[in-house]
């Protein structure tokens, strides 16, 4: 079965800033396939080649089958996007955006009312429909945008940051939608997000990008096992000095500070917490708690990249950051 997506030495520069880097990614056919890296990463840059948006540099990408240079109006048709960013019409209503979309994807008339009704209902905003999408809160937009983006039935739905400033049960509620909708329409999902649990809840692989290039691809589980141990967060009164006794003292060293709490990587972290406690009392620390748990998305992003994921500081141009500025000037 051919794939989903497939890329090929991928790159897009601007003057000596390369966005992206020689990128070769296989996306299979219904998977949700999630994109996770720093602001200025390249991700956006890369779901923009994706979408034709933006015309590579060097390299070849298909979607669905189709060339994204020589069969962009293909790739289009079969795609649908949901930006991170509002797109939707608020002086119409719920039941009109949906219409106007399905007559700019050129979706038969006859076809159109029973589509708009079924997309409706999945996203459950079939009561509000017809009210003008300026009284639809935050998440109802959202799912809104989310119909929209299915309207014509796409083998690709590209979602960028599907749930950024949405509440936790929102959030969840969007999500829920997402995997509804792999479910009940049979496509691929391209998700990127600064969240965390939401890569590791909806994705079936996840690829890391930094600095326009591949890190490491694999499924969550698979990505977690990496690292090979338990994390051990202890919070005391000087972090930093315990910091570097359970490095010289017990042979630890992965170490980092997150959020004034010391993050130690271990195997058998059952065992070592004892003997940590032991050493911050005998160098008088005071430990106000330690706490077991299993590697995370974010032990693993911060092992791979050096840093911690961060949320946008400002916004890139179809995932450029300044660097493009300066060379489009």
């Amino acid at each position: 079965m051919p794939h989903a997506i497939e890329t090929k030495q991928l790159t897009k520069t601007y003057g000596s800033l390369k966005a992206v880097d020689s990128l070769d990614i296989a996306v299979e056919p219904g998977e949700i396939f999630g994109l996770l890296g720093p602001n200025g990463a390249g991700k956006t840059t890369f779901v923009s080649m994706l979408c034709t948006i933006l015309k590579p540099t060097s390299g070849s990408a298909t979607v669905n089958g189709f060339d994204i240079v020589r069969e962009a109006n293909k790739v289009r048709k079969s795609i649908g996007i949901v930006f991170q960013d509002p797109s939707i019409d608020d002086r119409l209503t719920g039941r009109e955006n949906l219409f106007m979309h399905a007559n700019l994807f050129g979706v038969p008339a006859s076809e159109q009312k029973e589509r708009i009704n079924r997309i409706l209902k999945l996203v459950e905003l079939e009561d509000r429909a017809d009210d003008l999408l300026r009284t639809y809160s935050g998440g109802m937009r959202r799912r809104l945008e989310l119909g929209r983006g299915l309207i014509h039935y796409p083998k690709v739905l590209f979602l960028d940051e599907p749930t950024v400033g949405l509440d936790p049960q929102t959030r969840d509620h969007i999500w829920k939608y997402i995997k509804e909708l792999k479910q009940t329409h049979d496509i691929t999902v391209v998700l990127t997000t600064h969240y965390m649990d939401e890569a590791d809840r909806l994705s079936d692989r996840i690829a890391i990008i930094d600095h326009g290039k591949m890190v490491i691809l694999d499924t969550p589980q698979k990505l977690k096992d990496t690292l090979e141990g338990d994390v051990v967060a202890v919070r005391a009164n000087n972090v930093n000095a315990l910091a570097e006794l359970v490095t010289k003292w017990l042979g630890f060293p992965k170490t980092k500070i997150v959020d004034g709490a010391l993050e130690i990587t271990v195997r058998n972290g059952k065992v070592v917490m004892p003997r940590i406690m032991e050493l911050a009392a005998q160098n008088n620390i005071y430990v106000e708690s330690i706490v077991l748990r299993e590697p995370n998305l974010e032990d693993v992003f911060l092992h791979y990249t050096g840093r911690n994921i961060r949320e946008d500081t400002g916004k890139e141009l179809h995932g450029a950051s300044a660097a493009r500025r300066r060379a489009i000037k």
